[in-house]
This record gives structure tokens, C-alpha cells and sequence, in this order.
């Protein structure tokens, strides 16, 4: 896509400026599709270099008005990068749960936390997200799940979020919501965008109240492998460069590579 010049005041390279703008489609992206919280959740993403500094919102702005400027540089003890810290207020939760991501997994270069209905009523389910869809099969196997400890401010839960985590790429956050870690910010999208729909389909499924019918395991474990048994055949990018992404945003009033 075509990526307006940097303001002067960021004074960024232009590798953290394409950051900056996908991140901030983004967050316009999941409050398109409604996974938004009003001024609550949050979305980061890693900037180039060996410092680990991370991009996340700046605490107030709403989602569909998100602009790459509005995003906010912190590193991983939570202080502001640049500019005037008070200017810029971070959601002291959202730096607890996306800090121990960035700091434990080097292949989470984008991290998304959700409060959706849907989420949040899987989330509370005790037995979690069944394989009643295609889209939850492209989990089975690959989910993990964090129990509720409360609003994310000890940062001693990053230890356990992490733990809890694994190797997985995305986790339900018991009786709280849904978390995903991207290698990318258009693998993030594509993550959060199925979970949330399998969720959708569950709690559809479930208010029926019919018997339900769950493929077998060998179909499940099938399922599951063409979703993630070949990393290179992902068409997270695709999505996200066609129709599905950016274009959805075009006719926005306030440009989010601003």
C-alpha cells in the first residue's frame, strides 16, 4: 500500500512508520468487525530494533479512529519512549498482558485482546471451544487457556500468562476473553478474526439447544494440520493485502496513516 510520509514530530524510521500504519489499520480493523470494548482492550506490535519496544494505543482513543500517530512507543518496563509521558497514558493492564508476551516470545511481533460477547461467553464455559467448526479446528490442538486472576495489574501474572501460553499462538482467558500472538500483523488479524467467529458459532450452536455433532478425532487432528501444518502456505498476508483488510478502511474520515 502507499504509506504517507512521516510527520516531522514522530521522527521514525520508515520501518517503524509501516508498523505504525498497519497497527493502526488494525485496530480500525477489529473495531470494523466489532470486536471492540469502547476505550477498553488492546493491540500491540513489536518495532524493529533489539530494545523490544513496543506500540500500543494510546488509552482513550477509540479503535475506529485510531491514527499511526496516536500509537504510543514504550518499552518493556512500561515507560513512554518518547514525547510526554502524560500525554500518552497506557492502559496499565494492557501493558501487564502484552509486555509478557513481547518479552518471553520473540516470534510475538503482534499481540490482540479482546472482549467480545462471543469471547467472553466461551471463555466462561467449562469445557472451552469445542470442534463443532471448521473454524475451531483450526485451534484444536493449538489453544491454550489462562485462568481469571483478576484485572491484568500484578505483573507477576506475566510469568503465568506466559507459562499458560506455551508454544501456542492463541489462548481464551477464562471468564475475560480472547488473546492472540502473531508473527505478524496480518497473521494476527487472520487469528483473531477465526477465533472470534468460532466462538460466534458455538454460542449460536449452543442457544439451539440441539444435540450437537463433533467430527471425529482423526477428522479434528486432519483439520487442524492443513490449518498449521505448513506455516508457508498461510494466507494471512493475502487476506490482509486483498479485500478483507485494508480496502474495508478507505473511506475512513480520519486517515490512519496519520
Amino acid at each position: 500500500m502507499n504509506i504517507a510520509t512521516p510527520p516531522a514530530r514522530l521522527a521514525c524510521s520508515e520501518e517503524e512508520w509501516r508498523v505504525r500504519c498497519d497497527l493502526a489499520a488494525l485496530y480500525r480493523l477489529v473495531a470494523h468487525f466489532r470486536m471492540t470494548d469502547f476505550i477498553y482492550t488492546h493491540i500491540s506490535a513489536r518495532v524493529p530494533g533489539p530494545e523490544h519496544h513496543f506500540l500500543i494505543n494510546k488509552y482513550g482513543v477509540l479503535f475506529d479512529q485510531m491514527r499511526a500517530s496516536d500509537l504510543v512507543k514504550i518499552d518493556l518496563d512500561g515507560n513512554v519512549v518518547e514525547g510526554d509521558a502524560e500525554s500518552k497514558p497506557v492502559n496499565a493492564a494492557g501493558f501487564t498482558i502484552h509486555s509478557a508476551l513481547h518479552m518471553a516470545r520473540e516470534d510475538a511481533v503482534c499481540v490482540v485482546h479482546t472482549h467480545t460477547a462471543a469471547g467472553i461467553a466461551v471463555s466462561a464455559q467449562k469445557h472451552g471451544l469445542l470442534p463443532i467448526s471448521q473454524h475451531a479446528l483450526k485451534f484444536y490442538g493449538h489453544l491454550a487457556y489462562h485462568g481469571y486472576e483478576g484485572v491484568a495489574l500484578d505483573l507477576d501474572e506475566r510469568d503465568r500468562l506466559v507459562a499458560d501460553l506455551g508454544e501456542h499462538k492463541a489462548m481464551i482467558l477464562r471468564n475475560h476473553g480472547l488473546l492472540v500472538a502473531g508473527r505478524s500483523i496480518p497473521e494476527a488479524f487472520n487469528l483473531i478474526y477465526y477465533l472470534e467467529r468460532a466462538c460466534q458459532a458455538q454460542v449460536a450452536a449452543l442457544s439451539g439447544g440441539a444435540e450437537l455433532v463433533l467430527p471425529p478425532e482423526e477428522v479434528r487432528l486432519k483439520t487442524a494440520a492443513q490449518f498449521n501444518g505448513n506455516p508457508e502456505r498461510s494466507l494471512a498476508h493475502s487476506e490482509w493485502a486483498w479485500g478483507s483488510a485494508l480496502q474495508l478502511i478507505e473511506g475512513s474520515k480520519l486517515d490512519w496513516r496519520a
